[in-house]
């Protein structure tokens, strides 16, 4: 199948499109600048320039493509609403393009926000809408799922963790090192999912092949890692105290990523295993921290 990939050579989108390839699907990437498509060359990847503010050229790519697998974000946080805006803008063209094709439409999603417990594949996105999160893009697109496009929503645990990964552990092991202590919020309890980035990977190459217009499928391998467990982890490797960060002092100390941080992320791919037959076999997050994954003291 010859598929359209924006975030190629993003840290989800590279392992994609090496799963892609392995899996004997072609492959064209959305790139930026030459070292992106030097990157995609590299693999034996077709290259189409362009980013998430061009359109044109996002229609472009989805019409020569079978399928369209949109992992590209701006990840912008100084200007959610603009990134929210982009992403909404091309999520619509690149569905508006499929409509009536019976294509395949994987689209990044995530977990947070959904609710306080265990979130299920069955739970739809409470976002609606282009002033919402991502810009409302889940409901948006697998509202296509009745307009002749496969539209599947892909929802990534809050750390897609490995070796080169520059997300939000590295960001909060970054910030351990310049404060000289490991630190968790409160009492440590609040819980993220987590999945290593090859089984991420191989869910989706799965999803383009098996997963049914409409459905949402889950990119979980541990329901719940404390944020306790993640500190003490990056405590030992780095050989610093560990220590709790009182409520009122954890937006100072851990800086725009304290909201995630301090948040309850969890989710089951119960469902996701039994409909694609994905068995997550990669590290646990603990296990890549132990091992150094990102860095040493």
């Amino acid at each position: 199948m010859h598929v359209f990939v924006t975030g190629a050579t993003g840290w989800i989108g590279s392992a994609v499109v090496d799963d892609l390839l392995a899996a004997g699907h072609k492959v064209t990437g959305l790139a930026r600048s030459d070292a992106s498509a030097a990157a995609l060359e590299a693999k034996g990847a077709h290259v189409h320039r362009g980013d998430l503010d061009d359109l044109d050229g996002l229609r472009a790519g989805a019409e020569a493509a079978e399928a369209v697998i949109h992992l590209a974000n701006k990840h912008d946080w100084s200007d959610l609403a603009g990134t929210n805006a982009a992403e909404r803008a091309a999520v619509q063209t690149l569905c508006d393009t499929l409509e009536g094709s019976d294509r395949p439409f994987l689209l990044a999603s995530g977990i947070a926000g959904f609710t306080d417990g265990v979130l299920t594949e069955d739970v739809p996105s409470p976002f609606h809408g282009p002033d919402s999160p991502r810009g409302g893009t889940e409901n948006l697109a697998l509202g296509y799922a009745e307009r002749g496009v496969r539209a599947v929503s892909l929802r990534f645990a809050p750390t897609v963790h490995g070796t080169g990964d520059h997300g939000f552990i590295s960001v909060i092991a970054g910030v351990a090192r310049d404060k000289g202590v490991s630190g968790y919020p409160g009492d440590g309890a609040n819980r993220w999912s987590a999945v290593h980035v090859s089984d991420a990977a191989r869910l989706v190459t799965l999803a383009l092949d098996k997963a049914p217009a409409g459905s949402r499928v889950h990119a979980i391998a541990e329901q719940g890692v404390t944020t306790r467990e993640i500190a003490e982890a990056i405590g030992r490797v780095f050989g610093l105290p560990v220590s709790s960060i009182d409520p009122d002092d954890v937006p100072g100390h851990f800086g725009w990523i304290a909201a995630f941080f301090s948040g309850h992320f969890t989710a089951s791919s119960a469902i996701t295993q039994d409909l694609l037959g994905w068995h997550p076999t990669g590290p646990t997050l603990i296990e890549d921290l132990n091992a150094g994954a990102y860095g040493r003291g």
